[in-house]
C-alpha cells in the first residue's frame, strides 16, 4: 500500500490541497461504520494534528432513514468501508457529490458502490478480506489516510516529509506479530474474564476502540473501549480490584496522562494489561505486551493494533471459540 497507492494518493493530495489552500475544505466529514468508523476517529488526529482540518463522523442515517441532506458546503466527505458496499456509505457520499462538494472513496473494492459514487478513489490493494472480522483491511486503511495526510501536508508545506517513518512502518508490523507469545500469555490471563475495559487517548484511542471491537467479535468478551479522559470522567466507578482494564500507552503526548492512570489504577488494585512501545510502561503492569519503538507516534496506530488483533485472536482460542467463525456476523454488513 505505501509505495504501490502512493501515487494515486498524491495525485488526490494535490488536487485537495490546493481548494485546502483557497478556503473551499474547511472540515473532514467521513462516513464509515463498524471497523472503518475507528479508522475515522485515526482520520480526526490525523488530520487535525498534522494540518489543522478538523474532522467529523458523519451519521449516515440523516440520509438512509430521515432522508435529509446536511449541507455540506466547506467539506471534504470521505466514505471508508473496505467492502464498499453498505447503502448508508454510499448514500452520504453521493449526496455529498450531488452538492459539488470533493469526495473520496477508500475501499478494498476500486468497483464498488462507493467507489463509484466518488469522484476520487484509493484503493486498499489488500487482497481478498477472508476474515469474518477485518484485520489487514484495517490496517491499509489507516496507511491510506497517514499517506493521504502526509501528501497534502507536502504540498501544503505544513509537515516536513515523512518518508522515513513510512518506510519504518513494514518492518515494525513484522517485529509486532512476533509477538505473538505474549499476546497468548495474556489471553491466558483473560481466559475466565467476560469484561474489561480499554483505554487509550490520542493516537491510541482508535487502537483501543479496535481492539474492543475485536475482542467483542472473536471472543465475545464485553470489552467497553474509552479515552483516559473520559473514563476519568465516571466510568471510573466500574473498576475495583482484580478487574482488568487494557492501556494502549503509546509514546507521544497523551504518554504522560496514561502512565498517571496507569499509577492510578494500581493504587485502586486493578489488573493492568499495558500495549506499549515504552517497555517501562509495559514492567510497570501486571503484563502486557512491548511494540517495536522507533516510529512517529502518529503512525503507531498501525502498528499498534497488530498485537490487539493477535490477543483477539487468542482470547477466542482460549475460551473455546473459532475466531474464524464470529457468531451471528457477515463478512459484509448492510446498513441503511
Amino acid at each position: 500500500m505505501i509505495s504501490a497507492g502512493r501515487p494515486r494518493i498524491s495525485q488526490i493530495a494535490g488536487r485537495l490541497a490546493g481548494r485546502v489552500a483557497a478556503g473551499e475544505i474547511r472540515y473532514v466529514l467521513i462516513a464509515a461504520r463498524g471497523t472503518s468508523d475507528h479508522a475515522a476517529i485515526y482520520a480526526q488526529y490525523a488530520f487535525g494534528q498534522r494540518l489543522g482540518i478538523p474532522v467529523a463522523l458523519a451519521a449516515p442515517s440523516l440520509i438512509s432513514l430521515y432522508h435529509v441532506e446536511p449541507r455540506l458546503s466547506g467539506a471534504l466527505v470521505v466514505g471508508i468501508s473496505q467492502s464498499g458496499r453498505s447503502p448508508d456509505i454510499v448514500e452520504t457520499v453521493s449526496a455529498a457529490r450531488r452538492q459539488g462538494v470533493p469526495t473520496i472513496a477508500i475501499t478494498n473494492d476500486p468497483g464498488s458502490d462507493l467507489a463509484n459514487a466518488a469522484d476520487g478513489v484509493i484503493d486498499l490493494g489488500a487482497g481478498p478480506e477472508l476474515a469474518v472480522a477485518a484485520t489487514k483491511t484495517y490496517t491499509a486503511e489507516l496507511v491510506a489516510i497517514a499517506l493521504l495526510v502526509a501528501e497534502i501536508g507536502r504540498v501544503l508545506e505544513k509537515q516536513p516529509s515523512d518518508d522515513r517513518g513510512f518506510e519504518l512502518v513494514p518492518d515494525a508490523i513484522t517485529a509486532a506479530l512476533d509477538a505473538e507469545e505474549p499476546a497468548r500469555e495474556v489471553a491466558q490471563r483473560l481466559t475466565k474474564r467476560n469484561r474489561l475495559i480499554v483505554v487509550g487517548r490520542g493516537y491510541g484511542y482508535a487502537t483501543a476502540r479496535e481492539f474492543a471491537l475485536k475482542a467483542k467479535e472473536l471472543a465475545r468478551l464485553s470489552a467497553d473501549p474509552y479515552s483516559a479522559a473520559d473514563f476519568l470522567h465516571g466510568p471510573l466507578a466500574l473498576v475495583e480490584p482484580g478487574f482488568p482494564v487494557i492501556l494502549i500507552s503509546l509514546s507521544g503526548a497523551a504518554a504522560e496522562d496514561l502512565d498517571a492512570l496507569q499509577s492510578r489504577l494500581g493504587e485502586l488494585g486493578v489488573e493492568r494489561i499495558v500495549i506499549s512501545d515504552r517497555a517501562g510502561a509495559v514492567a510497570a503492569a501486571e503484563a502486557g505486551i512491548v511494540l517495536p519503538s522507533g516510529l512517529p507516534e502518529w503512525l503507531l496506530p498501525i502498528v499498534s493494533i497488530v498485537p490487539g488483533q493477535l490477543l483477539a485472536m487468542h482470547l477466542a482460542i482460549a475460551r473455546g471459540i473459532d475466531p474464524e467463525e464470529p457468531r451471528w456476523i457477515r463478512k459484509v454488513t448492510l446498513t441503511r
